[in-house]
């Protein structure tokens, strides 16, 4: 009996641990971001493009120094009852004042993150600082893809709730990495956003339409798809883990109707209509002009630290 508990405990973590939405996903995510950029910013960011796609994922390996992080990737509106819309006040100092920074904190910050990373690159941008541009974007690009997760915006974020355990993982990491290579990436070029903090709401609200139906539709599947077909054991990342069987993820894959794809897609025009948005209202500087410059000995530091934490699989706080 103690075995079969430990053998439980085992498969539970190997299914509830996945980084946003994947680092798959969010490296193509952002590499694909530069592509909707125009003619006064494009050259800059494709010379940098691999520094945009590897460092997709700094904020997901901050969780493991900075009990800060966690927040700022999702937003658990259910928490804030049937209309959470309604009732969430949208600038933060309105939202602190109605519901206290530690509520707020507990339970996510996402669009708010954004806003705030958005107007840091604007300040980047005004300072014609490259390295700060390229971390900034990075850490940007993120924070709104995560936005785009269904299980960003729910309380019931991994299936803990209703016996679906392993669930974020599924949908934003399994899928991605199986049919990504199918998706259709043309979504045309970057549009300028009018109000930033208004737009990462929009893109939220929209978002938690979808997390029923992520739910729902895998737990009909569930019920219905052969149990010892489930499962398959494969390699990943160094190590053999139990994970969701190529037949039962084409399943649900295709029970969603395309919504991975959708929020995928999403993602890309967003990211990039932000990094735009924000060039234009720095002033649009002209990139071409920008020096190279490198990161300062501290910033490589806790970089190497990031690094060497994220490596031990310690996350603090919440684990998605």
């Amino acid at each position: 009996m103690r075995g079969k508990r430990l053998f439980i405990f085992s498969l539970l973590a190997v299914l509830i641990i996945c980084s946003s939405w994947g680092f798959f996903a969010h490296k193509r995510i952002n590499r694909l971001a530069v592509f909707t950029l125009p003619p006064g910013m494009v050259k800059f960011y494709k010379s940098n493009i691999e520094y945009i796609n590897e460092h997709a994922v700094d904020p997901d390996k901050r969780r493991y120094t900075d009990s800060a992080e966690a927040p700022r990737h999702y937003l658990d509106a259910d928490h804030y009852g049937s209309a959470p819309f309604d009732s969430i006040p949208k600038k933060w100092d309105d939202a602190v004042k109605k519901l206290s920074e530690d509520t707020l904190t507990a339970y996510g910050i996402v669009p708010w993150q954004i806003q705030r990373s958005y107007y840091a690159l604007v300040k980047a941008f005004q300072e014609q600082d490259s390295a700060r541009i390229l971390k900034v974007s990075s850490d940007l690009g993120h924070y709104v893809a995560d936005a785009h997760v269904p299980l960003h915006t729910t309380e019931n974020y991994n299936g803990q709730m209703t016996g679906q355990v392993g669930i974020h993982g599924f949908w934003e990491s399994r899928l991605p990495e199986l049919f990504a290579d199918k998706y259709d990436y043309f979504v045309g070029r970057a549009v300028y956003i009018e109000n930033p903090l208004n737009e990462a709401w929009k893109i939220v609200e929209h978002t938690y339409t979808y997390k029923d139906s992520v739910l729902m539709i895998e737990a009909r599947l569930s019920k219905s798809f052969p149990s010892d077909q489930k499962y398959t054991f494969a390699q990943r990342n160094g190590k053999v883990d139990k994970q969701y069987s190529e037949g039962y993820s084409k399943a649900y894959h295709d029970a969603l109707h395309g919504m991975v794809e959708r929020q995928m897609r999403s993602s890309i025009l967003a990211v990039g209509s932000f990094w735009y948005s924000a060039w234009v209202d720095a002033g649009q500087p002209d990139l071409n002009k920008l020096t190279k410059s490198d990161l300062t000995s501290e910033e490589k530091k806790e970089i190497a630290r990031e690094e060497q934490l994220y490596k031990q699989g310690r996350i603090i706080g919440r684990e998605q």
